[in-house]
């Protein structure tokens, strides 16, 4: 794991503030992308996420030149495949959720991580989404309700959890979106739902329509996945992953839309 900070590569010598707001009160946003060959995939659009949930935080946009300075130094000595997590927090603060200034803190890690297998399980979890919650869409540094839920998951044979929002209606994973098949139609749940909108989510929904794949958002309740023809998960790393188990449901994995859409995603990945 290589590691940077403000401007520095720091390695494992403390380097983050005791009173920095992203440790105190986890008052800050990340975003992670997928590294191949030492190549950030889909960069930009990681970094105008970013920015959005920054204004989402009321904090100022991030200085892309320095963060980009960071990626570089982490990816010095090459990646074959791995993964480059940002952060952008409030920077030093007191102890309450009160800021003292816009001087933000900027960390840049990078390390590889194995190759998703081809498909996996996943697993409901008793707690909710909140769709109306002041950071909902927002990445931010505060995961504690997902590593709770991933735990629960990872309990019962899961390598991911999915929650429902308030309304009982599908949303996400902890760091996947979901889509499933039904009547021949790809569908994943809308951003309404309080789900981060995830820059794979985004390319399959975009290069599923241009394909002339069936693909779309639409409000569903979380019993679908109880009866879906297929279901797959999206996130950075997992690219496409087809799920062969929800809970204790057997699912055929993968379907024909789910291999058809992995296919679209890999070849315009690939020449893009």
């Amino acid at each position: 794991m290589r590691v940077w900070v403000d401007g520095e590569l720091v390695g494992d010598r403390p380097s983050i503030s005791a009173l920095d707001h992203g440790v105190t009160v986890g008052d800050g946003v990340f975003e992670t992308c997928k590294v191949v060959d030492g190549e950030v995939f889909a960069l930009q659009r990681h970094h105008d996420r970013l920015d959005r949930s920054l204004k989402g935080l009321g904090l100022p946009t991030a200085d892309r030149d320095l963060l980009d300075q960071g990626i570089a130094a982490v990816l010095a000595d090459g990646l074959d495949f791995g993964r480059v997590r940002y952060s952008v927090t409030a920077g030093a603060g007191p102890l309450g959720s009160e800021r003292l200034d816009d001087r933000l803190t900027y960390i840049v890690l990078a390390g590889p991580v194995p190759r998703p297998p081809a498909t996996t399980a996943i697993c409901t979890v008793p707690w909710t989404r909140n769709e109306r919650s002041a950071v909902a869409g927002l990445k931010t540094t505060s995961y504690a309700e997902n590593v709770v839920a991933l735990a629960h998951a990872k309990e019962r044979g899961g390598t991911e959890a999915i929650f429902a929002n308030t309304r009982g209606e599908l949303c996400e994973g902890t760091g996947s979106n979901i889509f499933v098949v039904v009547d021949g139609e790809i569908l994943s749940p809308p951003v309404e739902s309080g789900l981060l909108p995830g820059i794979t989510r985004d390319l399959v929904l975009e290069w599923g329509r241009d394909a002339g794949l069936p693909v779309r958002e639409a409000t569903m309740p979380l019993e679908v996945l109880q009866s879906c023809d297929e279901v797959f998960i999206t996130s950075s790393t997992r690219d496409v992953q087809a799920v062969s188990r929800v809970d204790d449901r057997e699912v055929p994995a993968p379907g024909p839309l789910t291999r058809r859409m992995a296919e679209v995603f890999k070849e315009r990945a690939a020449g893009e």
